[in-house]
């Protein structure tokens, strides 16, 4: 059973840093893309970032120049490095990952105070 565990979450000070990580165990497959998605009350879920397994990243325009991507294909773990927060940017945080099917995380919760 494909499992995606995400830690890193927390409350922060905006202008502050938070790093997330997500592992995926249980795969006996080799993982494609994988990413990022954040979803609010009342709001759908909204992609963050993604990378695929040739390190090409993609980010949404909100977080460019702001949030950094990566992962380890050896471990099948992604990052989500997260810099300047914004208050705005407060949301369940939750890990994604396509190998036969689309795999999702619970979510992290990550706060930003203004």
């Amino acid at each position: 059973q494909v499992q995606l565990v995400e830690s890193g979450g927390g409350l922060v000070q905006a202008g502050g840093s938070l790093r997330l990580s997500c592992v995926v165990t249980g795969a006996d497959f080799r993982i494609g893309p994988m990413g990022w998605f954040r979803q609010t009350p009342g709001k759908g879920r909204d992609m963050v970032a993604s990378v695929t397994s040739g390190s090409v990243m993609n980010y949404a325009d909100s977080v460019k120049g702001r949030f950094t991507i990566s992962r380890d294909n050896a471990k099948n773990m992604v990052y989500l490095q997260m810099n300047s927060l914004k208050p705005e940017d407060t949301a369940v945080y939750i890990c994604w990952a396509y190998g036969r099917s689309n795999y999702w995380g619970q979510g992290t919760q990550v706060t930003v105070s203004s």
